[in-house]
């Protein structure tokens, strides 16, 4: 199963509106599994900086298949895998990448940045989540 464009606009809205209640400016990544964009968008004043880290947070977690944050485990300097941050074009390990769900199936991947990476994991968990209840 993949996520189609509806599903992925409509993540897209709900990590939207949390970043609006959060009074945060963010970029929005949303990939399909094979880890190609399918939709993105960069709210007004988000930072330029950010919006590669929003696509490399979703592209991180489609190569593993889990959080971001999850592989940033693997990437600390006591990890035995350390050097892997230098692959794929460079992983990011840290909170705002997630795995989108749906009925118990990966589907996609969003990737948040541009608030606090605490901010980001909300909002990245707020869009996630829309699919999970279907």
């Amino acid at each position: 199963m993949e996520i189609n464009l509806n599903e992925a606009r409509q993540v897209i809205q709900l990590a939207r509106a949390k970043a609006i209640q959060l009074n945060v400016n963010v970029n929005i990544a949303v990939l399909d599994t094979a880890g190609n964009l399918k939709a993105f968008e960069r709210m007004d004043n988000a930072f330029l900086g950010t919006i590669d880290l929003a696509l490399k947070k979703a592209k991180t977690a489609s190569l593993f298949r889990m959080s971001s944050e999850a592989v940033g485990e693997f990437l600390k300097p006591e990890a035995g895998a350390y050097g892997m941050v230098n692959t794929n074009g460079g992983l990011i390990g840290f909170a705002g990448g997630l795995p989108i769900n749906k009925e118990k199936e990966i589907i996609g991947y969003i990737g948040v940045s541009g608030g606090a990476i605490s901010e980001d994991l909300v909002i990245a968990t707020a869009g996630a989540s829309l699919l999970d209840q279907q």
